[in-house]
């Protein structure tokens, strides 16, 4: 891949965020927890990785050999190294909880209680913590016992039987969606948390966050659907059976492009465009229902029109007639393209091992509190020593906690 002409964005420690001054403790493995504390770090919070000796499994998923995972959503954190099966440890831990605001975890549940960690003991020790539980399918319920990686959810909840053609099997996301959207949900509601502690001195609270319900809640009306009408939507591959034309289309050169006609100016506007303005008056045609009923006819005229023409040819006389029409990328087009470029989508960033790194920008974007990036993703135990300095050990307790095996 061609390396972005951009300087690498330098990190500043010293970056002042609207989370600034809040203490993450992230005790999560892999991607939810890990996406959920991104969140909270990008604006400012100081997030503590207290990891395993092995360290998080997150480092050991590599590409050619490096941990781009972890560089990437351990970005604005610090690593702390704690045996917690050591009483030594946990005692460690417990009087950095006293510092803390959010306390992250993913253990099956019961684990925590097993570790004498339990969430009304943490919050003994910091009435104002709040303590993010996160589980494959929740504490409580028949499954809160099961293993519960995202792969199991994106099945259980319908979305894969939702993803895929008719004629095959169901689709799973080709990546950690489930983790991702839990993370995304679990920044929510701990910012919620946080927000509700200081404007109602309610003190801190525990949020017990499944994979399973934020990609259920993705369904939307699915649920009220099937009872309404006691039908099973069907997978409509790229299609949709909420409105047409909706597809991807194959262009003459093998480009492919994605066009979304859902509202009814829009689907008239490409129907104008491949030369059928007729077909709007067409009682097969005219309403959305009607378009969804035969959306197989549909999209064999958009279709048809789109196989004959390059896809830079096509894109443009879609756009020049406003048409909801786009490219579909590989991430080489993405990285390449001048949106992605001009509004720093992709931004270049410092990194100790390998000089730079592409990675996605901080989102959303705020005018007046933006996010900020104050350290690269951490060696694993960078921050150990720094920690419990801070906690009063002095050299001689740490290093008698590491000969111990209780740190590293």
């Amino acid at each position: 891949m061609t390396q972005s002409p951009e300087t690498p964005r330098a990190f500043d420690l010293g970056a002042q965020g609207p989370l600034s001054g809040m203490r993450v403790l992230d005790l999560s493995r892999l991607v939810a927890g890990n996406m959920l504390s991104l969140q909270l770090g990008d604006f400012g919070a100081d997030v503590i990785k207290i990891e395993p000796p092995e360290g998080d499994p997150l480092r050991a998923w590599r590409d050619g050999g490096e941990q781009l995972y972890w560089k990437t959503y351990s970005r604005n954190k610090m690593s702390v190294v704690m045996n917690l099966r050591h009483e030594t440890a946990r005692e460690a831990l417990l009087r950095l909880v006293e510092t803390a605001d959010v306390f992250v975890e993913n253990y099956r549940p019961g684990t925590l209680e097993t570790m004498g960690l339990a969430p009304e003991l943490l919050l003994k020790r910091n009435p104002r913590l709040v303590v993010v539980r996160i589980s494959g399918f929740g504490q409580t319920g028949p499954y809160a016992q099961l293993p519960g990686f995202g792969t199991l959810v994106e099945a259980m909840s319908g979305f894969a039987d939702r993803t895929g053609f008719p004629d095959r099997e169901p689709v799973l996301p080709p990546l950690a969606l489930a983790d991702m959207i839990a993370g995304l949900s679990g920044a929510m509601a701990t910012v919620t948390a946080l927000l509700a502690r200081e404007r109602n001195g309610s003190g801190g609270q525990v949020i017990d966050l499944s994979l399973l319900e934020p990609i259920f809640s993705t369904l939307g009306p699915e649920a009220a659907i099937y009872r309404r009408t006691g039908k099973v939507k069907e997978r409509v591959g790229n299609g949709s059976n909420t409105s047409a034309p909706r597809n991807i289309y194959r262009c003459a050169d093998g480009g492919y492009v994605a066009l979304s006609g859902s509202t009814q100016a829009m689907a008239k506007r490409v129907f104008e465009v491949i030369g059928q303005g007729r077909m709007i008056e067409d009682p097969r045609f005219r309403t959305n229902s009607d378009r969804v009923r035969h959306r197989a006819l549909v999209d064999e005229m958009v279709g048809g029109w789109f196989a004959g023409r390059p896809r830079s040819e096509a894109l443009a006389l879609m756009r020049e007639a406003g048409v909801t029409a786009g490219p579909v990328y590989n991430i080489a087009d993405a990285v390449a393209d001048p949106h992605f470029r001009e509004r720093q989508v992709l931004v270049e960033v410092e990194d100790p091992e390998l000089g730079s790194l592409p990675m996605h920008n901080i989102v959303p974007r705020l005018s007046a509190t933006p996010g900020v990036w104050r350290r690269p993703a951490p060696a694993l135990g960078q921050h150990t020593d720094e920690i419990l300095t801070a906690l009063g050990f002095d050299a001689t307790a740490i290093a008698a906690m590491r000969a111990e095996g209780a740190c590293a």
